[in-house]
This record gives C-alpha cells, structure tokens and sequence, in this order.
C-alpha cells in the first residue's frame, strides 16, 4: 500500500464527506501493520478497528492512526541494512551445536545462554520454545532448523537481530516474521523448516536489544573481576 498516496489523498478530501469502503479499508491496513511492528496491542488494535467501521465521515478516520508513523509521511524512517545472503553450502556444519526434542513434552531454552552457529528443534505432539531475546550471539549467522509434527515451535529473538525464514506449511503453519536490523553487523537468524499439522513460528520479542544484553554482561565480567582484584590486595595486605 503506498501511503504517500493515501495520505495526499485524505489530505484533499474534505473532512467532513462520509466515509468510504475504501476510507475505512486504507485506516485498517495502517493499523494492521502497526498491529506487526509492536507499536498497538491485540487490545488496541481490536478497538481501533471495531470504532473504524463504525466512523461515518473521513474526518472522524483520522483520529484512529494520528499517533502512528504511517499517517506521518513526512517523517523519515530509520535506515535499515540488507541481511547478508545464506551461508554458503558448507560454511555453517552440518551437525547442530544444539538440538531440541520434544514428543509428546515440552522443551525449552531461554534466559541468558551460547547461541551456537545450528540449533535443531523438533517438536511431535509436543513444543518448543526456543527464546533467544536474552542469548549471547558468539556468531553472527545462526540456522535454526525446526519440524513440527503435530506439535509447535516457537521462536524469539531481539528486535535489533535480522529474520530471515524459509520453510512451509503442510495442513499447518509456518510463520517468520522477517526484518532487517539497522546495524549492518547484527547477527542474523535464519529459520529453515517444515509445519505438518503444526506450527513453527518466528518473531521479535520487543524491548530486548542485544547491545543491552552485552552490556548488561560485560559489567557483570568487570564487577566480578575488580571484586577478585579488591580481595587478592587485601589477602596481600594482610600478610
């Protein structure tokens, strides 16, 4: 949808002249990709559709998306970088650093933990949660394989990371919600895979960045370190 146009187009239309279909499906489709990147609620974006098919006049239409960037053309969005191409055949090991099994079980790997350069998840009549919002990236490309039978797989990562996904559906789901990182050195996560009767699922977890979780990480190491430094001095001075 080109918004530039949408918006010139509301811009020229008196405020006052009753709403279209059209009007109504333009508002919608701004508040559906809002809905994507985070910036409403299931809540919010439920109540702002349900009063948008209520509203009368196209004046009335604004109101729903005046606190969102798409209804500003004007402004700039941030520049984001080109995830680099598929690891070449051969760059990434075959064998998986890590793998997830879940039958008829749950498995789970969350909190602050290595992401290796291959992790396997496979999930029949069971799930797998696989959160990496809090992970420590030693590579910058990680290839998430995952298969789900009858089962689920669910996937996060921080918002400042590249997705990238290919896979499929058979009488199932398969869902990446793909995006570009703003640093063109950010690791990238690719998710391969297959849904049979399933779902695997892929997506930002937001509010989590993995600059803050190094950081956070880093003055742990120093405090760590100067507290052994503060305790060899006094081992030595009380000599």
């Amino acid at each position: 949808m080109d918004l530039q146009k949408s918006s010139d187009a509301t811009a020229a239309t008196p405020v006052g002249l009753r709403a279209s279909d059209a009007d109504r499906e333009r508002i919608t489709d701004i508040l559906r990709d809002a809905l994507a990147e985070g910036r409403l609620t299931a809540e919010e974006h439920a109540e702002r559709v349900e009063g948008v098919l209520a509203t009368k006049t196209v004046g009335e239409l604004d109101r729903f998306v005046r606190d969102l960037p798409a209804a500003h053309p004007g402004r700039t969005a941030p520049p984001h970088a080109a995830a680099p191409h598929r690891p070449a055949a051969g760059a990434i090991p075959v064998d998986a650093d890590e793998s997830m099994v879940a039958v008829l079980s749950a498995a789970v790997r969350k909190g602050r933990w290595r992401a290796g350069r291959r992790i396997h998840a496979y999930a029949v009549f069971g799930s797998v949660d696989i959160d990496l919002s809090e992970a420590i990236f030693e590579y910058r490309q990680v290839v998430i394989k995952a298969v789900s039978v009858f089962g689920s797989v669910d996937i996060r990562v921080p918002e400042n990371v590249s997705l990238r996904g290919n896979g499929g559906g058979v009488l199932g789901s398969f869902e990446v919600r793909t995006m570009d990182a703003g640093d063109p050195d950010a690791p990238v996560v690719y998710v391969d895979g297959l849904a049979v009767l399933g779902s695997v699922s892929a997506r930002p977890r937001r509010g989590k960045l993995v600059a803050d979780i190094l950081d956070r990480v880093t003055s742990r190491l120093d405090a760590r370190v100067a507290d052994r430094v503060d305790r060899g001095l006094r081992k030595h001075l009380d000599r």
